[in-house]
């Protein structure tokens, strides 16, 4: 491979290769395409692979690579494409990428990295081509990285849905990766220019929802679920006006719906469970056909599609002091994976919680289960992904 000075187009993906890449001494410069995923290679990904300048795929997705990504990357000028996800690579996340031009599509997920999303002080506008952006499965964390969200310029663009589909593509190869979408993974097999994701489920994010998403109006999937993300949702998500899949499900957020996400008539898949949210669900446009999985867990949201009615509700500010600890005791629990972490023992108990809720304040019931699962739900937590 590495005397091959005339190839453009590697493709050897989806074979049982083994052993690690080649360092490869010698300027490939006609070579555009490296796609080596779905492979047994292991070891680390070496720094002469920037002797590769022309590349513009790089797909390693699916082996067995460890180590870091080299400093060198920063010197792929033409590079679009690059997933290396589902690897080992144990690794703070490449600041190296930040300044890469044409970079469209940056796929992390399934490996190892870690820590804050530190940006560099000298790079004014990171990213400024990106559109797809997958970290999820990793244990990234701190407050969700400001000034590159700010300067998606390739999400903020309201005009590009207009202009004529195409698709990442050379005269021989598609560019394809595998994306988490509605819920479901599926392959891309070509890669419309115009689609648009962020995916930083499964991490460790934490603080406040930033209001700047909201400009980002040509994003269409978005999933920050499964972080430790606390605060009220913006109310400038409701300006994505071609976003399809919105998931904030798995956090801390708490306050109401905002009534600004209803103008979102593209929205097709919404999950806000297991939070503590409260007050009345919108109603109208795409919120007529979500159901009860959409609010699961939030015991303090009320109106269709949930069998809790709005008259009988109380706002968070006019209730005593008890039903505010039970509230937060109750809604602290996603009652689906309390059960299937914990099996058919704890569902009676569960069961009977629910009947005394329906009864009457509950804190004493409330005060012994949290003796006596206390410790089985923190255990949980740990264990989850």
């Amino acid at each position: 491979m590495c005397n091959s000075s005339s190839l453009q187009i590697l493709n050897l993906s989806h074979n049982n290769l083994s052993g690690v890449l080649p360092s490869c001494p010698t300027n490939l410069t006609r070579l555009k395409v490296l796609d080596l995923r779905m492979n047994k290679i292991q070891g680390y990904i070496p720094a002469t692979l920037s002797n590769f300048r022309n590349l513009e795929t790089i797909n390693l997705n699916g082996n067995g690579l460890q180590g870091s990504i080299p400093s060198s990357f920063a010197e792929f000028h033409s590079l679009a494409v690059l997933d290396l996800g589902s690897n080992q690579i144990n690794d703070t996340f490449p600041r190296c990428l930040e300044a890469l031009p044409n970079l469209q599509v940056l796929v992390l997920k399934s490996n190892k990295f870690y820590g804050f999303i530190n940006t560099s002080s000298n790079i004014v506008h990171p990213f400024p081509s990106l559109r797809i952006i997958d970290l999820s499965f990793n244990e990234f964390s701190g407050p969700l990285p400001e000034k590159y969200f700010r300067n998606f310029k390739a999400m903020m663009n309201g005009e590009v849905n207009k202009e004529k589909r195409s698709y990442m593509e050379q005269e021989y190869y598609s560019d394809s990766t595998a994306l988490v979408i509605k819920g479901m993974e599926i392959v891309l097999v070509k890669i419309l220019t115009v689609f648009t994701t962020i995916d930083v489920s499964k991490n460790k994010f934490e603080r406040e929802i930033p209001e700047y998403l909201g400009n980002l109006v040509s994003l269409r999937y978005l999933n920050l679920s499964y972080n430790h993300l606390t605060g009220r949702i913006p109310r400038s998500i409701g300006k994505l006006s071609v976003l399809e899949s919105l998931d904030f499900s798995s956090n801390q957020l708490e306050g109401e719906i905002p009534q600004e996400l209803t103008s979102i008539y593209s929205l097709a898949l919404l999950n806000l469970s297991c939070n503590h949210l409260r007050g009345r669900i919108p109603e109208g446009s795409q919120f007529d056909t979500f159901e009860n999985s959409s609010y699961a867990g939030n015991f303090g949201l009320c109106g269709k599609p949930l069998s809790k009615k709005c008259e009988k509700y109380v706002r968070a500010q006019e209730e005593d002091e008890e039903d505010e600890d039970e509230y937060y005791f109750f809604s602290g629990l996603c009652w689906e994976a309390v059960a299937i972490g914990y099996g058919c023992g704890v569902v009676p108990a569960f069961i009977t919680g629910y009947l005394m809720l329906l009864a009457g304040k509950p804190k004493w019931f409330a005060g012994i289960i949290a003796r006596e699962l206390g410790l089985k739900i923190r255990r949980m937590e740990i264990r989850m992904p």
